[in-house]
């Protein structure tokens, strides 16, 4: 059962990390878990973001922007396609270049704090 929050929604059960600084990764992990999320699961490539989601669908994804020699836009093509709902989180600041397709997307800026991260997860869409 996932955790109900005090707004009626719940944490979503299955959060898919895409970051390739494992450091972040675990840091993410461990406060996903921390807010009641019951199960995480960490890739550092879009490689292993895709065999991930094709294997099991995330209910929520975190997607750093700047993988290494890669971005994660391949994957957050997938993840709308899907209609699964993802967060881009990015060093860089404002001045990231996300396409156009994906503007409207919600973004974390890293270091994000705990609540930003907690914020992310209620605002996401719920079936």
């Amino acid at each position: 059962m996932t955790p109900a929050l005090s707004n009626g929604t719940s944490w979503p059960a299955y959060v898919l990390i895409v970051e390739d600084d494992p450091i972040i990764a675990i840091d993410f992990e461990d406060r996903l878990l921390g807010f009641g999320v019951t199960g995480v699961r960490s890739v550092g490539s879009v490689t292993q973001a895709l065999d991930a989601i094709a294997k099991r669908a995330p209910d929520f994804a975190l997607l750093d922007v700047e993988l290494i020699r890669e971005t994660s836009f391949a994957v957050a093509e997938r993840l709308l396609a899907l209609k699964i709902p993802f967060v881009f989180v990015t060093g860089y600041g404002a001045e990231e270049r996300i396409p156009p397709e994906f503007s409207g997307q919600p973004r974390l800026q890293k270091p994000c704090s705990s609540d930003a991260l907690e914020a992310a997860l209620k605002a996401r869409p719920l079936d």
